[in-house]
């Protein structure tokens, strides 16, 4: 068996490239846990590999980053190999597919089409998808994304066609109409049950403008609602170290006493 430690493997992309793979086809055949996948028993994986990859990133984390990147790009290598096994197609198929696809879609560099700005590179990739067989603009948006992210790839991809707001204050003063029309249909001071349905509807809508406005300013609501999130659990495990360290129970403490701890946190991260 080749020494697949070697350092001849690391000189190149390509002896690298290769030596992963060389890798993995050994685990393949040797490893009872690597022969026993398949793509469905992956899938899972795949995913959580996905988000530890985009924890990395948010948190600017490098040496993280690089890790996540290779299990990502293992597994990638996995389901091409899986294919290659059942007949259907290896890696050098995925891979010349991809450099395919790139070249075809960026007619601006590889032929004589003309996109000076990010806009106009969008439009003629939605334009070349309809000429290619998609049926529908947002045919590529994923049914499985998590819905704040598949609105904001909605509204991004039909933006390459041109239905957008042409300023963010139009934009914003959607996010008022529907925030006017939430608090009209659903009043804090009313003591009648409301129409569930109807209340999640108008939610929606409400949440929808939001992530268009976002949008519309460079914000990615998704990075932004996820930064948010790791504020908080900062400032909460802060707060139960705390009341652990004076021999209390958060059960046992009013919002005012925990208020100072949330407060000491805040002012911590300042």
């Amino acid at each position: 068996m080749a020494n697949l430690a070697a350092p001849a493997y690391q000189h190149t992309p390509q002896l690298a490239f290769q030596r992963l793979l060389d890798v993995l086809y050994t685990l393949r055949l040797e490893c009872p846990w690597d022969k026993k996948q398949t793509m469905e028993s992956l899938r899972h994986l795949t995913i959580e590999e996905l988000y530890e990859l985009t924890d990395a990133v948010l948190e600017q984390d490098y040496p993280e980053i690089k890790k996540e990147l290779g299990d990502v790009l293992m597994h990638l290598l996995f389901y091409a190999r899986i294919a290659e096994e059942e007949g259907q197609f290896n890696i050098v198929d995925v891979l010349n597919a991809i450099c395919d696809k790139l070249i075809t879609r960026h007619p601006h560099v590889y032929a004589d089409a003309s996109a000076n700005t990010e806009d106009q590179v969008k439009s003629n990739w939605e334009a070349i998808k309809l000429k290619e067989g998609n049926k529908s603009v947002l045919a590529g948006v994923p049914k499985g994304l998590p819905a704040l992210v598949k609105a904001y790839r909605i509204q991004d991809k039909v933006r390459g066609v041109g239905f957008d707001w042409e300023d963010k204050r139009q934009v914003w003063e959607k996010v008022e109409e529907e925030l006017a029309e939430f608090k009209t249909e659903f009043n804090i001071e009313t003591t009648e049950a409301i129409d569930r349905e109807k209340a999640e509807g108008e939610f929606g809508d409400l949440l929808f403008s939001l992530i268009n406005y976002a949008r519309h300013i460079g914000i990615n609501p998704e990075n932004a609602l996820e930064r948010t999130n790791k504020k908080f659990i900062a400032r909460f495990t802060h707060l139960e170290q705390k009341a652990a360290e004076n021999g209390r129970k958060l059960q046992d403490m009013s919002l005012e006493e925990m208020d100072v701890y949330w407060n000491e946190a805040k002012n911590l991260k300042k």
